[in-house]
């Protein structure tokens, strides 16, 4: 089992985002925990006044949404609402919600089972509930034992989460209505957000882009642009924008402009030991080699590190990003150091025309044939290196007059 936990700013919206996979089909409210009545007798509005009357007893606790999701192995598609049920409640009140009003979701729109926990971080008495490292602490306990109870696979035992990592969409399957394609980003912006370390709109939009999803601003003279607004659009397989832009502000969990520049200033400061493995790489894969930018480019895919180009209208290359996939970082060319810059890498990948040595002197070779150059030409490049050179104004040594030594500021002639 894998257990992600979120917080936010408003419980509406994540309330809003479950109910709407209900009314679509792509999920069920099969729980509740802590309210007056079952989930099966109560309205969309009861539930959702419930939670949001017990957050006016704190409104200084801006963050005071809980969105949890817990994801099991792919082959336990014969888990039981009872028993999604009885792992929801022991889930909360290991980790300390025992308490709080919760619903549960069951949802059916992914490749594995799982269920969705709404719930607040605001106490009855209105007190606030401390979140600091609960992931690590009392999640990690709470899955442990959980999985051991119920017979789960382990997550260690499932190929490292791997079962729950993104892949890249394919754009032709997606059905292009809004529904559609707010699902297929969400999906993308959901794992993307969290785990890769990016310190601007380009280096995200390089991660996002492999997964055929982009972040964009609009045109400076865009009414978007001028209002700090966002939307997220999926891309074709040529990378150009396919199908209809969604608001950053349409998702639950709000990934506007103004979020990502707070994890813009957050992920500023980037792990060392990442740049210089993506620097050590390239240098190896240019290493004595006739590298082309593709084969760096495959080469450096082997290792999990993916380039993305960015080029003008002209089609002119002006930058380079690279996604290190491995470590979940992303570096713009030029952070590298110049070296690892776009203009820099064109030039250490452009062909370079290999050489033989003759008479201690480097010689090109013919590159279409990979053949030292005609004999003739050798031939003219030998008399060229031991032909004597004529100077006009040469003069022996012997003919040369002999200066006359200038005498020192207070020396004798009698030494």
């Amino acid at each position: 089992m894998v257990a992600i936990i979120k917080t936010g700013h408003s419980i509406r919206s994540i309330f809003n985002y479950n109910e709407n996979k209900v009314s679509i089909g792509d999920a069920q409210c099969i729980a509740e925990g802590n309210y007056p009545m079952d989930s099966d007798q109560m309205s969309s509005v009861f539930k959702l006044n419930f939670l949001l009357k017990q957050l006016e007893l704190n409104e200084n606790v801006t963050r005071n949404s809980v969105h949890i999701s817990l994801n099991f192995d792919p082959s336990e598609t014969g888990l039981s609402k009872e028993k999604l049920t009885e792992i929801a409640k022991l889930y909360m009140t290991k980790i300390g919600f025992g308490s709080q009003p919760y619903l549960v979701y069951q949802h059916h729109d992914a490749g594995h089972p799982h269920i969705h926990i709404v719930s607040i971080k605001v106490k009855a008495d209105g007190k606030r509930i401390d979140m600091q490292n609960i992931g690590k602490n009392q999640s990690e306990t709470a899955r442990k034992e959980i999985e051991n109870l119920f017979g789960l696979v382990k997550a260690e035992n499932s190929l490292k989460k791997k079962s729950f990592e993104i892949l890249a969409i394919p754009t032709g399957k997606i059905q292009y209505g809004k529904i559609q394609s707010k699902k297929a980003i969400a999906n993308v912006l959901s794992a993307v957000l969290s785990s890769y370390s990016y310190s601007s709109l380009p280096e995200l939009n390089a991660v996002l882009g492999q997964y055929n999803v982009y972040a964009d601003r609009g045109s400076e003279n865009s009414r978007i642009f001028k209002a700090n607004g966002l939307v997220y659009r999926i891309l074709n397989p040529q990378g150009k924008p396919i199908g209809v832009p969604i608001k950053a502000s349409d998702f639950y969990f709000k990934p506007t402009l103004k979020f990502l520049e707070e994890k813009f200033k957050s992920n500023k400061v980037k792990s060392t030991s990442h740049s210089k493995r993506i620097r050590n790489l390239i240098d190896l894969a240019l290493l004595n080699k006739k590298t082309t930018l593709g084969d760096l480019t495959k080469a450096l895919e082997k290792q999990g590190i993916s380039i993305v180009l960015r080029t003008n209208a002209e089609g002119i290359l002006y930058g380079i990003t690279y996604v290190d996939h491995t470590t979940k970082s992303v570096f713009n060319g030029s952070s590298l150091g110049k070296e690892y810059s776009a203009k820099a890498i064109q030039e250490r990948c452009e062909a370079r025309t290999p050489k033989i040595t003759f008479l201690g002197v480097k010689m090109p070779v013919n590159e279409n044939q990979n053949q030292p150059i005609s004999n003739s030409t050798i031939t003219q490049l030998i008399n060229d290196l031991i032909q004597t050179e004529y100077v006009g104004n040469y003069l022996p040594n012997a003919l040369k007059k002999k200066r006359k030594k200038r005498k020192r500021k207070g020396q004798s002639d009698n030494r």
